[in-house]
Parts: structure tokens; sequence; C-alpha cells
């Protein structure tokens, strides 16, 4: 035999946990109503609202035997259903539930109103100031205190990391020499195949050793050195320091009384300062045996031509800038990796963003400088 629920006048939600049924203008909720029950009696109250809202002016929550948090937040979200031009009283004589009720209540909640929007001027201002005091001055800070230990440790062989020299320059020189010689060969080689294309239309084929000596030794082989370094070894730089900043090791090396700029990042400014001019003569070596290669297959000039040549050319002060620009671009490197690496501010998200900006402004600087020095020594 099948029996049939029959609702009682009123009735609205009857389950094993909550009854709710709606007598003249007050709604009456009665059982326990916890989280697990909430979802169906919103989904009721919704769905009857149209007809609910005209009669209910009142919620009695006396029939309750148990109610938390959830609940009541689903009492609240039913009277804002139900709420009319006239405001919706919620009563209960159980001092448990009315504690609960003013506890829970989101009536202190207010939306805060969305922040003024600036003008034009003020956030120029705000960028401008950022740009000085909190990158520029905060620049030249570490700059200042790098230079200090830097030179004041080269008289404290005590204070030395024993064997931290030599790991980073292995991590920083001789790690980077392969790829460092493969490209600067590689560009060499393009340049002179370039070039040697126009030149051999005016029957100057040998003057392909004079464009590819000059351009190699003075601007090319730095430069490119300069900007593998800057991608390779400064974003390493950066997210190391980043990383030791996230995971508070910058902090514990303070409190162990360690100076994090003598520990982390002088070792590294002495391994790219002592490495950067090997890996300049590398590249210059290269770049000028790719533009002799090129030479010699598109142009006929034998090596021996070629390497006569480049000794009639060849000048110390090609030598010399290049050894110049090793050492401001050694320090420019390292400088803005660490800078980087010490503002990071946040987790994972902060470590890639500051190397990112670490790599992106350091060869941005390597190729401002180089615009600066090939002023003042050409």
């Amino acid at each position: 035999m099948k029996i049939s629920y029959k609702a009682r006048p009123g009735e609205i939600l009857n389950t094993d946990d909550i009854n709710c049924r709606l007598e003249e203008d007050t709604l009456y909720i009665a059982g326990s109503l916890l989280a697990a029950g909430t979802g169906s009696l919103c989904k009721t109250i919704a769905r009857k609202t149209p007809l609910l809202k005209k009669q209910v002016s009142r919620i009695n929550l006396n029939g309750l035997t148990d109610i938390d948090s959830a609940g009541i937040i689903a009492v609240f979200y039913i009277r804002g259903l139900l709420k009319t031009n006239r405001d919706i009283i919620i009563e209960t004589d159980k001092t448990a539930i009315q504690k609960k009720l003013e506890l829970f209540s989101p009536a202190g909640l207010e939306k805060s109103a969305p922040p003024p929007r600036k003008s034009l001027s003020e956030s120029t201002g705000e960028k401008t100031h950022r740009l000085f005091v909190g990158i520029l001055y905060g620049f030249v800070k570490l700059a200042a205190d790098v230079f200090y230990w830097s030179v004041t440790d080269l008289f404290r062989k005590k204070t030395y990391r024993e064997g931290e020299f030599i790991r980073q320059s292995v991590k920083i020189g001789v790690n980077a020499a392969m790829i460092v010689v493969f490209m600067s060969f590689a560009i060499g080689l393009v340049l002179a195949v370039h070039s040697g294309g126009q030149l051999s239309t005016f029957g100057a084929n040998i003057y392909i050793v004079d464009l590819t000596v000059i351009a190699v030794m003075s601007q090319m082989g730095p430069l490119i050195t300069a900007v593998l370094v800057a991608g390779r070894s400064g974003s390493s730089i950066a997210a190391e320091i980043a990383t030791m900043k996230v995971t508070s090791e910058l902090d514990a090396l303070k409190t162990m009384g360690l100076d994090p700029i003598r520990f982390v990042v002088v070792p590294k400014l002495y391994a790219c300062l002592f490495t950067m001019p090997f890996l300049i003569i590398l590249s210059n070596v290269s770049g000028i045996a790719g533009g002799a290669t090129a030479a010699y297959l598109n142009l006929d000039i034998t090596p021996e031509i070629f390497i006569s040549r480049m000794g009639q050319i060849m000048q110390n002060k090609d030598l010399l800038t290049g050894f110049v620009k090793s050492q401001v671009y050694a320090a420019l490197i390292v400088l803005t990796g660490s800078f980087y690496g010490f503002s990071v501010d946040r987790g994972a998200e902060g470590v890639g963003r500051m190397t990112t900006l670490a790599v992106v402004v350091s060869i941005s600087l390597v190729i401002l400088a180089d615009s600066v020095m090939g002023l003042l020594f050409y």
C-alpha cells in the first residue's frame, strides 16, 4: 500500500531536520538548522518568494533546537529575500540562539566605498616619487653598501667564505662560456656574410677583415657577452636572493650577525668582475673566427691573409676598452639582480616577477652603458 504525505496548511518545507510553515504573517522555522539543511531551505523560500513577500513580516525561531553559523546566515538571507518596504523582524525567546544571531549578524558589515579615482597629476607624482625614492635611491644605497664591503673585504682574509669565490666563478663564468662562444661565432659569421655581399660589389673584399674585427672588438663582443650573462646569471642571482628572502634565510643571516650583502652579494660581484674579461676575450675570438670563416667561404680570403690584415688594424685601445666595459657590465648585472632580489615582497609570484624585471632592467642598463661608453671611447 502506497502512503502519500499530506502537507499541513501553511507548510512550506518539512524534512527530517527542518520544518518551515507560514501562519498569518509569521514564518516559523523549527527543527535543527545546520549547514547541511540550509541549501534546501533557501532554495524552497527562493522559489516561493513572490508569494511570501506580500505576507511575511516576522520570522520566528522559537522552534529551533540547534543552529550554526551557516544557519544564521541562511536566516538573514531569507529575510533579505522577503524584505519589502517594511522591515522583517527575527524573533526568538531562546538566549543561545539570540547570542548567535548577534554574533554572526551581517548587519554591521557595510560595503566599503571604492577608493576615489586619482587624478593624472596625483598618479604621476606618486610614480615619480616611487621612481626616485623607492628605486633610484634604493639602487644607489645598495651600490654604496656593495662597494664598501667589496673594498674592505679585500683586506680581511678571515672574512672570506672558503670556496665561495671559486663556486661563483664557475657558476657565472665557466658555465656561460659555451653559450657565449656559440652565439658570438654565429653573430660574427652572419655579420661577415651580409657585409661581404655589399663589399664584393665594390671589389673591397679585404675590408671585411676591418669591419669584422672593429665591430666585434669594440662593440659586438662585449655587448653580446653582457646580454647573455645578464639573461643567464643575472636572473639566477635575482631568483636566488629573492628565494632566500621569501624563505626567511636573509632574516636568519641577520639573526646570526651576518650582513646579507656581504655574505651573499659580494662573492658574486668578485666572481663576475673576475670572469667577465675572460668571457669577452672568448667572445671576441669566436666572433672574429666566425667572420674569418665567412670570409674564407664567400670572399676567398684565406686565414693567413685574414690574420695578417687583422694584426694591422687591431689596437691596444680595443683591449683596454673591452676590459673597462667588462667591469662596468659585471657591476651592473650583479647590482641589478641583487636589487630586485632584495625587493621581492610576496611568494613564488613575486620571485618570478622580480626575476623578469631583473633581466629586463639589467639588459637595458647594459645597452645604455654601452651607448655612453661608445661615445666616450670612440
